[in-house]
């Protein structure tokens, strides 16, 4: 399913709402979820976008984890929780966002797609992840969903 961001316009300006994909996988028994790193300032995240509208809300999240970490899977359509943050924008205004995240297991990781040449990605066990991620309010939920997940998924 191909989406395009562009049509968020509207959802994005009436209530500051993103979703997120926790991408994941099991390998060798082990659990990874995978990170990318933001533009800009280079912080370890979780593919993470707008509303589009006309869309469920784990489509959005699914068409985030496609172009900015180039994977594809199974997404789930209720999520594992939300957390908020501070949203810096190129004008140095601060944006508080509530972004609901969607747990989606990777069954394949492109290549090449649309932001490779602006993002590094990295699989690392949950613990290393929720170490990682420069969200404070994500990283409870990233532990939560590797406590609940059973390696043999």
């Amino acid at each position: 399913m191909r989406i395009d961001p562009a049509n968020s316009v509207t959802s994005r300006k009436t209530n500051n709402v993103q979703y997120a994909a926790l991408p994941y996988r099991v390998r060798n028994g082990v659990l990874e979820i995978l990170l990318i790193t933001t533009r800009r300032t280079h912080r370890w995240i979780v593919p993470k976008g707008w509303p589009i509208d006309g869309h469920p809300p784990h489509d959005s999240a699914a068409s985030e984890a496609l172009e900015e970490a180039g994977i594809s899977g199974e997404i789930s359509n209720r999520p594992l929780g939300f957390y908020r943050y501070e949203k810096l924008r190129k004008s140095g205004e601060t944006l508080p966002c509530k972004v609901s995240v969607f747990a989606m297991r990777v069954t394949r990781q492109r290549r090449s797609w649309a932001e490779k040449d602006t993002r590094q990605t990295r699989w690392c066990s949950a613990q290393q992840a929720a170490e990682l991620v420069g969200e404070r309010g994500l990283r409870p939920l990233i532990l939560k969903f590797a406590a609940a997940i059973s390696p043999a998924s």
